[in-house]
């Protein structure tokens, strides 16, 4: 149960973080790209930890974990160190990077719909659904055209941290709030 509360506490952390970012963001769109880039490393630092928090309690529970999540965990870990240590490098990772962590992401938050469903219920089942759907979207777009991505990359970022950082913010929540 500690290790429950653990993780919520940390998810809502996250969430926050994710929500602030998106926030800025949407305001300061012509930021620089090394505060951009370290801004997002540290949150994808974190949501990477979040998930290989959740392979790891996944597999401790179940004997195995969604590998998606270890994958993604790993990647998020590696871009946000990335990011932080060379912001230079930021608008690269911004233009291929970025579209490849948020599909990867949104596979493993989209492998983790049946555990959403179970602990929050068919509303916000369906709003991760399509949140996630939105993310894959977003990023194969950016993909497919990197310099356009650049451009725009301000605007898509931050409205997508934005709609990821109320989704952490309710699993949070739910995740506290559970006294299962």
């Amino acid at each position: 149960m500690k290790m429950k509360t653990w993780v919520g506490w940390l998810e809502l952390l996250v969430g926050i973080l994710l929500l602030i970012g998106g926030i800025y963001t949407l305001i300061h769109p012509s930021a620089s790209l090394a505060g951009i880039s370290f801004l997002y490393g540290c949150l994808a630092i974190f949501t990477g930890i979040l998930d290989i928090v959740f392979y790891v309690q996944m597999d401790r529970r179940t004997g195995f974990g969604p590998v998606t999540a270890l994958i993604t965990g790993i990647l998020g870990v590696l871009a946000g160190l990335c990011l932080t240590f060379q912001p230079a490098i930021g608008a690269w990772v911004l233009a291929w990077g970025f579209p490849i962590w948020f599909i990867v992401h949104c596979v493993s938050r989209l492998s983790h719909l049946n555990r959403i469903r179970f602990l929050a219920g068919n509303a916000h089942y369906y709003f991760s659904l399509v949140v996630n759907i939105i993310g894959l979207i977003l990023g194969f777009f950016m993909l497919v055209n990197p310099f356009l991505a650049l451009v725009s990359v301000p605007y898509i970022i931050g409205c997508y941290l934005i709609l990821l950082g109320i989704d952490g913010i309710v699993v949070a929540l739910i995740t506290i709030g559970n006294k299962r």
